[in-house]
């Protein structure tokens, strides 16, 4: 058999099983370091098995996001356990000292809500917290339509703050503002999401949310402000238009996911944190980057002969 089938074998054994692996994980009791082990190549091994495309290359960022939400959810695979970990006063006595003595969310409710009503601006900000499930990945699809040659560190830096976040997620599970509101260390918080989402969707709304939940501690910090902020540095690097939709979007999420009892400004403030740390360290990461992608590449020449 010609070494290059073998090698090109191997990677796409490599890619299928660091696919099943976050699927499998909970019936096949798969250790946390085998499933991370087997999550994170799949992108590499993707490099080798598929022949140098732009759908290669979206392909990759996909198989990262695949890894990401299996580590998202992880925590959670331990209720109990997650519960004894979880901090829950930090954010408050933050969020107090910054913003003259008591918690915005708490003050944003009071001004804005009626505890007995679901109300317009209400269904308009959780539609704005919903869309984030497509604008940092949306930013990366208009990159990759509209100028290419920039998609590959425009992914990497979104993957890497998606990343990131996942570190202080496992190390330092916070619980939002909602679940302290009803847990008694804040006055009551409304989870407007929630309520808005019963309204406007009914009875599919409960499965739609159970779909892409899977940890109620990952708070800290916002990857959803982070991401967010992300983006929009990505789509200005494109072009001002873009920038700017992008910002007014990253601005009014911010004032939803506070309003809405997502997340304590401490949050959002850690996730901006995040991104730009993330984007300037990113010259730093570069000739660690480059190594391995020559390495990769030799193993790709190699399968393709």
């Amino acid at each position: 058999m010609r070494r290059s089938t073998i090698v090109r074998a191997a990677a796409v054994c490599a890619l299928a099983c660091g696919v099943a692996a976050p699927l499998v994980r909970r019936r096949l009791r798969l250790p946390t370091l085998a499933v991370s082990a087997l999550a994170w190549q799949a992108p590499a091994a993707l490099v080798v098995a598929a022949p140098r495309s732009r759908a290669r290359d979206a392909g990759v960022y996909l198989l990262q996001m695949w890894a990401y939400v299996a580590h998202y959810q992880m925590p959670n695979d331990d209720p109990e356990r997650l519960r004894r970990r979880l901090r829950v006063r930090y954010p408050i006595v933050a969020d107090a000292a910054l913003c003259l003595g008591e918690v915005p969310t708490v003050r944003l409710q009071r001004a804005l809500g009626r505890p007995d009503r679901v109300r317009a601006h209400d269904i308009a900000l959780s539609g704005v917290h919903w869309l984030w499930y497509f604008v940092p990945h949306g930013s990366l699809v208009y990159v990759w339509s509209r100028d290419p040659a920039r998609f590959a560190r425009s992914a990497a830096l979104m993957a890497a703050t998606f990343d990131a976040g996942i570190l202080v997620y496992w190390g330092l599970p916070t619980a939002p503002p909602w679940w302290a509101g009803e847990e008694g260390h804040l006055p009551p918080v409304r989870r407007i999401m929630t309520e808005a989402g019963a309204h406007v969707w009914g009875r599919l709304w409960s499965p739609l949310y159970d779909s892409i939940g899977g940890n109620p501690f990952a708070a800290m910090p916002s990857l959803h402000y982070a991401t967010s902020h992300a983006a929009a540095r990505i789509l200005s690097d494109v072009g001002r238009v873009p920038g700017a939709i992008g910002w007014g979007y990253a601005a009014t999420l911010g004032f939803a996911l506070v309003y809405l009892g997502e997340h304590y400004v401490v949050d959002l403030l850690a996730g901006l944190a995040l991104a730009e740390g993330t984007r300037a360290a990113a010259p730093l990461a570069e000739p660690v980057a480059r190594a391995a992608l020559r390495s990769l590449r030799r193993l790709e020449l190699e399968a393709a002969r």
